[in-house]
């Protein structure tokens, strides 16, 4: 079948900015040219269907998926058309629904760890939109992906990863303040080291919503109750409670008398927002060498601090920031099964994919045939490809 309209909806890795953008911290991120293509025709009520009606095919899943658009979102039934009827769910809190589409989605890469989810969501909004005749600003796409995956799919993620896949551009480093929603492209110095990103996929899958993904982020906001109370300040409902909103002040002078693993939690919220805003200087400057060196004391604040990270992604990271040619990496995404990305020198890509393969087999040979190592590089955000007006 031919299709009028093409959606490219990239994924996305955050260099600095891990694990905090849920408690409102600050957060770097890229698109990358690998995602998820959408391609649709809007439903005119001329083929087998109304023109209300949705209907999806894969070519990563299996299954149909079928929706009327303007029907109220029923529960979810884990099963990847959620996505779809999450877009339609938080776009019905604002508009009108009257045209669905027939469309096939593909994904790129494997699971775990870009956000793929949130890259689906966003071209699911921007597909809809377009079907009937809404237009959104970028930032509110964001927002409103955003939505469907915290209150249709139930995570309890912030704003990185939408903002990362709709924002992004090719030539810059998104800078975004989960607190107040300002943003900045920090164009590319030329004077950095030229690089590519490495994709290092452990072989393991993923769902956050069933990981311990939520569960962080009640411990962040548990420990911003333990400081607040110990300060005998008031206290805010949990939804309303975020680590940004207390100073370091009062943790340097609460943090030995909470339970420890909520002190943790905040030691990496703080030590995390020191290390974005150095790394936004060492990357406006052009020093790479700095800018890695913080992407690893990012992930080792995820393995101590956060307590995220599976034995397969702990050996991948130890063995990446051993071989000569990176420049820094750490885990990618929740940091719990998924996928490790690194900065390197595009002349040190094939010792490296050589070198990591193999040692890292040797720990794990189960993972023979599902780990995968891809290099991809920074691209522009979400966005029509040859559309047809």
């Amino acid at each position: 079948m031919d299709f009028q309209y093409h959606i490219f909806s990239p994924y996305r890795v955050c260099p600095l900015g891990a694990h905090v953008d849920h408690q409102h911290g600050i957060v770097t991120g890229f698109a990358i040219d690998k995602g998820v293509d959408l391609w649709f025709n809007v439903n005119e009520g001329q083929g087998p269907w109304g023109e209300n009606h949705v209907h999806l095919e894969s070519r990563t899943f299996e299954g149909l998926v079928d929706f009327d658009i303007d029907a109220p979102s029923q529960v979810k039934v884990g099963h990847w058309g959620d996505y779809a009827r999450g877009a339609k769910y938080a776009l019905r809190k604002r508009f009108e629904l009257k045209r669905g589409i027939e469309g096939v989605i593909q994904g790129s890469l494997p699971i775990g760890g870009l956000s793929s989810s949130a890259a689906v969501l966003v071209a699911y909004v921007m597909a809809f939109a377009k079907a009937n005749d809404i237009t959104l600003q970028p930032f509110e796409v964001v927002k409103i992906a955003s939505e469907a995956e915290r209150e249709y799919i139930g995570l309890n993620n912030g704003l990185l990863d939408q903002a990362s896949i709709v924002l992004g551009k090719k030539d810059g480093l998104l800078f975004l303040d989960c607190d107040s929603d300002e943003y900045r492209i920090i164009k590319r110095n030329p004077n950095i080291a030229d690089f590519e990103i490495g994709i290092f996929f452990s072989g393991l899958t993923r769902s956050l919503v069933n990981s311990d993904y939520n569960l962080r982020v009640y411990e962040c906001k548990t420990a911003a109750w333990n400081m607040l109370a110990y300060m005998e300040q008031p206290l805010k409902t949990f939804d309303k409670t975020f680590l940004r909103d207390i100073p370091y002040d009062t943790y340097t002078k609460t943090r030995e008398r909470m339970p420890q693993r909520f002190a943790r939690r905040a030691e990496h919220f703080y030590t995390e927002y020191r290390r974005v805003r150095q790394g936004v200087t060492a990357w406006e400057t052009g020093n790479m060498e700095l800018f890695g060196k913080l992407c690893f004391d990012s992930c080792e604040s995820s393995i101590h601090n956060y307590e995220c990270g599976s034995l397969e992604l702990i050996a991948i990271y130890n063995i990446m920031r051993s071989l000569p040619g990176v420049y820094g990496g750490r885990f990618s995404g929740a940091g719990f099964k998924g996928a490790c990305i690194a900065l390197v020198d595009p002349d040190c890509k094939e010792s490296i994919e050589k070198e990591l393969t193999a040692r890292y087999l040797e720990q794990f040979p189960e993972y023979e045939k599902t780990f995968q190592v891809h290099w991809v590089k920074p691209d522009d955000g979400a966005r029509f490809i040859n559309e047809h007006e």
